[in-house]
């Protein structure tokens, strides 16, 4: 009898440690109009998020690596080896490839262009944004000193 009753215990208590089956939810699904709603909502994050400038780079730092890497031949906006090809904003109007912009201004600096050399094996993405920054925002405030 002894055994029986602790057979009978040894099983409850086993019994009381199983994993019980947990109960199924059902798959939440939306209607046609929420998944319009949902595109809606996404496509709008996308637009608001890409309101700002992809190519902001700190105009600050970018001064001071024009002054490092640039200012030889670019000091005060000039252009010592080509003097109509300034850094001032009427001439890169006129001849930077891509429009007046700091994206086309970072294609040239990475790129090169005629006697310009490349400087992307030379300085970093991160420095060739700030540069461009640093050269965009110095000839649309007219600040080349």
């Amino acid at each position: 009898m002894k055994v029986v009753a602790l057979l009978l215990a040894f099983v409850a208590s086993a019994s009381a440690f199983a994993p019980m089956a947990r109960p199924v939810r059902n798959a939440v699904t939306m209607s046609a109009e929420s998944n319009k709603i949902a595109a809606a909502s996404a496509a709008a994050a996308v637009l608001i998020a890409g309101a700002s400038p992809a190519f902001a780079g700190d105009a600050a730092n970018g001064g001071l690596i024009f002054s490092a890497n640039c200012a030889a031949c670019h000091a005060g906006g000039n252009n010592v080896i080509q003097a109509e090809k300034t850094l001032k904003k009427d001439a890169l109007v006129s001849y930077l490839a891509g429009g007046f912009k700091e994206e086309s201004i970072i294609t040239q600096v990475t790129n090169g262009k005629n006697a310009m050399p490349a400087f992307g094996g030379r300085l970093s993405d991160e420095e060739i944004q700030d540069v461009a920054s640093y050269v965009f925002t110095t000839a649309t405030n007219d600040a080349w000193e």
